[in-house]
């Protein structure tokens, strides 16, 4: 993965980022409504362990990852991928929903590559 510009680098990590926060903020409302969170827990997991994984191999930061986590959450990131795609197919070329939607899915891909690489 070294083809990857630092700005790339820098914009893919800020999308994760920006994920895990949507997805907590979304977990913290649907704890209020007493609605399952299995889900959104399991998505959530994945997104952080595709996080570690890339500063693992951007940063050489370690992380504390099973084979068997890093598979499981490559799963579910891979699963993420057709309907973030469909929503950025929606969008409006050029939006910030658009840019932001791209972001997502360089950035998912990377992960799941790094995954493979560890895996």
């Amino acid at each position: 993965m070294e083809d990857v510009s630092d700005d790339e680098k820098v914009e893919s990590i800020r999308a994760f980022q920006s994920t895990i926060r949507k997805l907590e903020t979304a977990r913290a409302q649907m704890t209020r409504k007493g609605v399952s969170l299995t889900l959104i827990e399991k998505r959530l997991s994945a997104l952080s362990i595709g996080l570690a994984i890339l500063e693992n191999v951007w940063h050489q930061k370690p992380h504390p990852y099973l084979q068997a986590e890093l598979s499981t959450a490559r799963q579910v990131l891979d699963g993420l991928l057709p309907s973030i795609k469909s929503s950025y197919d929606k969008a409006k070329a050029g939006s910030p929903q658009s840019t932001l939607l791209k972001r997502r899915i360089q950035s998912l891909e990377w992960a799941i590559r790094a995954m493979d690489e560890q895996l």
